[in-house]
C-alpha cells in the first residue's frame, strides 16, 4: 500500500508540474500574454508613423522604396507585417516608403553614332528602344538623324529612347560637297570622290589668300541631285597677269 501512495504521489507530483508548466511557465516564456494586434501606419508619413511605432514597444526598419508620383515623398505605403495581425510586443516592422521617380534630361543625340548614343544613355539609365533607318543625305551613314523625346525633355530612369539612324546618301542620287576653302586640289579630290565633274575654274586676284584657294562654286554646298553634275569654282590668285603668263608659255 505505501509503494502505491508513493507511486500516485509521485503521478500527483508530475500532473501538477504539467499544469503549471502549461498554463503559467510556458506563457511566460514564450510571451504569449504579450501578443497584439498591428497597427496600421499606411499612408502616414514616416515621421509621425516612426513615433506611433515607437509608442506602441514596436521597432522599424525601412526595408524598401517605391519610386512614385502619387504619394508624397516618405509616405509610408506598404508594411510589414501587415496591419490587424498578431504580432508580438517589440517586433520589427519592415516598411517601404515613397520616393520621387527618378528622371534625367535627354542628351542631344543628333550626329552621334549609335554605339556612341547607346553608352551616353547607359550612363544615364536610359535605353534605346526603336530604332529606325531612312536615307537622309544631310547625315552620314550610321548617324542619329532623329530622336524621341527630344534633347532636353525628361524621362524617367529604365525608359527608352526613339532613334532613326542615318543611311547616307540614297542610291543613284549626288550630294554636293562645301568646297569653298579648300585648296584646288583637294576641292577636285572630294568633287571626284562626291561623283561629280569638275568644270570651268575661274580665277580672282585675292592677295590676302593662299593662292588657289577655292572662293565659290557654281552650285551650293549640300544640294541634292539626281544625276552627276559639274560644278564651276572660283579660286584665289595673287595676280592675275601670272594666269595669262602661263597660258601664255604653254606649248
Amino acid at each position: 500500500m505505501n509503494l502505491i501512495r508513493i507511486i500516485l504521489s509521485i503521478i500527483g507530483m508530475i500532473v501538477i508540474f504539467s499544469i503549471i508548466a502549461e498554463y503559467l511557465v510556458m506563457p511566460s516564456y514564450t510571451r504569449q500574454n504579450q501578443n497584439r494586434i498591428m497597427i496600421d501606419i499606411k499612408n502616414r508619413n514616416l515621421d509621425d508613423a516612426l513615433k506611433i511605432l515607437k509608442s506602441e514597444n514596436y521597432k522599424y526598419e525601412v526595408s524598401d522604396t517605391l519610386y512614385t508620383n502619387k504619394f508624397q515623398l516618405g509616405t509610408i505605403v506598404d508594411q510589414y507585417p501587415k496591419p490587424n495581425t498578431r504580432v508580438k510586443s517589440g517586433r520589427t516592422v519592415r516598411l517601404k516608403i515613397a520616393q520621387p521617380e527618378k528622371s534625367v534630361a535627354i542628351p542631344n543625340l543628333i550626329g552621334q553614332s549609335r554605339r556612341s548614343a547607346e553608352l551616353e544613355l547607359n550612363q544615364m539609365g536610359l535605353l534605346i528602344d526603336t530604332v529606325y533607318t531612312e536615307y537622309n543625305p544631310e547625315y552620314p551613314n550610321g548617324t542619329i538623324a532623329w530622336q524621341y523625346p527630344k534633347a532636353g525633355d525628361r524621362r524617367k530612369k529604365g525608359m527608352g529612347i526613339q532613334i532613326t539612324v542615318s543611311k547616307g546618301m540614297p542610291p543613284n542620287f549626288f550630294q554636293v560637297p562645301n568646297l569653298i576653302g579648300l585648296s584646288i586640289n583637294q576641292a577636285k579630290d572630294l568633287i571626284f570622290k562626291s561623283r561629280l565633274k569638275v568644270g570651268k575654274i575661274s580665277y580672282h586676284q585675292d592677295q590676302d589668300l593662299v593662292p588657289y584657294t577655292v572662293l565659290d562654286q557654281s552650285i551650293k554646298n549640300g544640294t541634292v541631285l539626281d544625276v552627276t553634275s559639274t560644278i564651276n569654282l572660283v579660286v584665289s590668285v595673287l595676280d592675275i597677269q601670272d594666269i595669262f603668263n602661263s597660258f601664255n608659255n604653254e606649248p
